[in-house]
């Protein structure tokens, strides 16, 4: 199985802390790849929270063709981070000639277009850039998004963490999303490292999704560009949180209701019966079949946690003083918040959607049973 470890704070977190806390878990992972969203991140990029951050893989070659590309369209470095290693390549992991986070101001020509008209052009510039690297096997590009860096590679988490260096002062966040394990029912894929990214919303997930393809093929027949890839079959999870919250217009609430709906007697019962049924044949090809944890972040920062019926994966959330973290295991939560009153940590059961919103004032349970909040 795979490890999961997010965590939430006012304050800004180092990497390291992450770290030590999937490494409490070591035991329940195979060691075979590591991915690490930041978002609401700090350091030098405190004051460049509207500006696009990209994070990805590159040979010497691969960086030369970025650099012509994004002078092309226009953009223009604003600030970056090259990851200098401690020169031990840990075994199973290839040896790469930059791994680069690179903020950039937007094109001049971009200067009259709203907020959302920018947001709106990142994803094909990351899009043609991973088509790029894909024909001549060069780059690597994980996310191109304001406020967001995304880190990945193949072997061991915590041998990665030391060859990186991660516990530099300039890599802090507010908000990590941390899996220890690589791909489960695919080939060994960078791109298939969770967690997974699209416009502002991410997954990772602990199990396996066997209505994968029927779920895939639904999306990819949305007609949307950024439902492609899926070289995991948790990437779906991702998706259909975009669809059902960005694409459709809905709540949070209303995404447990679209992958695991209630059954046909319970939707009955409920106060908003005629719209559940309705999302749940209208979305019948988004269901899942587990077991699957899924925990996942929001453009603005809202961190959860979901279960799937069979409630078969662990999952757990505990905090203190403006920190939450979601963990697979209580060790991974122990070794990171041990101050904790334990007696008030939550194990969402297969029904509730455990939310902490960006004010960190808590942990909201949110039940499929529960009327529906206006959207």
């Amino acid at each position: 199985m795979c490890r999961l470890l997010a965590i939430t704070s006012r304050d800004y977190v180092s990497t390291q802390t992450a770290f030590d806390g999937l490494a409490a878990m070591r035991d329940g992972y195979d060691g075979s790849g590591v991915g690490l969203l930041l978002r609401d991140i700090g350091g030098p990029f405190e004051d460049m929270k509207g500006i696009p951050v990209l994070s990805g893989i590159f040979s010497a070659t691969g960086l030369k063709r970025l650099d012509r590309f994004m002078m092309d369209k226009g953009f223009t470095t604003k600030y970056k981070i090259t990851f200098k290693t401690n020169g031990m390549l840990p075994a199973g992991v290839p040896r790469r000639d930059v791994y680069l986070v690179r903020a950039y101001d937007y094109p001049t020509e971009w200067d009259d277009l709203s907020n959302d008209e920018m947001l709106q052009r990142l994803m094909p510039v990351r899009l043609r850039l991973q088509e790029m690297g894909e024909v001549e096997k060069d780059m690597v590009v994980f996310s191109f998004w304001p406020d967001t860096i995304m880190i990945k590679e193949v072997g061991d988490p915590f041998d990665v963490a030391e060859y990186l260096r991660l516990d530099r002062r300039d890599l802090v966040a507010r908000v990590m999303l941390l899996q220890g394990r690589q791909n489960t029912n695919h080939d060994i894929d960078l791109y298939a490292c969770h967690p997974f990214f699209l416009n502002g919303f991410s997954t990772m997930t602990n199990g396996e999704n066997t209505a994968f393809t029927q779920n895939r093929e639904f999306l990819m027949s949305r007609a949307f560009e950024g439902y492609r890839g899926y070289v995991s079959d948790s990437e779906v999870f991702t998706h259909s949180l975009h669809y059902l919250i960005s694409y459709l217009g809905l709540g949070l609430e209303c995404y447990k209701h679209g992958i695991t709906p209630l059954t046909d007697d319970a939707i009955k019962l409920h106060p908003d019966a005629i719209f559940l049924t309705q999302l749940k044949y209208a979305c019948r090809n988004l269901i899942i079949d587990g077991p699957n944890c899924v925990i996942g972040c929001l453009p603005d920062t809202t961190l959860f946690m979901v279960q799937d019926r069979k409630k078969l994966r662990p999952g757990v959330i505990g905090g203190v003083d403006g920190t939450f973290v979601f963990s697979s295991e209580i060790c991974g939560l122990d070794a990171v918040i041990p101050q904790r009153d334990t007696s008030l940590d939550i194990q969402p059961m297969h029904l509730d959607t455990a939310i902490v919103h960006p004010d960190r004032q808590g942990v909201d349970l949110v039940r499929q049973t529960d009327p529906l909040m206006a959207n």
